[in-house]
């Protein structure tokens, strides 16, 4: 059965690898591999498509496959999104997550918060996510991830 701590462990791995990200902007090679080794050890995309709805997305909203989540984080000339321009290559210095509640059955949880990047100016953007988790040979993969900014009028 998943646990909170695996589910608080796996939000650290990710924010740990969105900061990485960033710091490997200047070494595209080393950066793709990383952000395709970021994804899928994080993502459940080598057993499904996910369901991905990326913060800074509005022509493209959804991000099912492998190819169009690596176009998102990494942007550039080449990108399958014409919308992307790299959300991990901020770059951000830090991520941390703050759980509003957690649903957990047995080989599925589901998270629900706030998380907040801060950027190289010590800028802060907090974000609103949803992440779904499926275990799988004793790891967590998200297999459904849903980043919004608040509401505001």
């Amino acid at each position: 059965m998943i646990t909170e701590n695996q589910i608080r462990e796996a939000q650290k791995e990710w924010g740990n690898g969105i900061v990485k990200i960033g710091t490997l902007k200047h070494n595209k090679e080393e950066c793709i591999e990383f952000t395709k080794s970021f994804l899928n050890s994080l993502y459940d995309f080598k057993n499904n498509d996910i369901l991905f709805k990326p913060t800074m997305a509005s022509e493209e909203q959804f991000r099912p496959n492998f190819q169009m989540a690596l176009s998102y984080f990494l942007g550039g000339n080449d990108s399958l999104c014409s919308e992307d321009d790299g959300f991990a290559l901020k770059p951000w210095v830090d991520v941390k997550f703050e759980n509003s509640g957690f649903i957990i059955e047995n080989q599925r949880a589901i998270s629900m918060g706030n998380y907040f990047f801060t950027d190289l100016e010590g800028k802060v953007v907090k974000v609103e996510y949803t992440f779904g988790y499926i275990l799988r040979n004793g790891s967590l993969f998200i297999d459904i991830h849903h980043s919004s900014l608040p509401f505001s009028l």
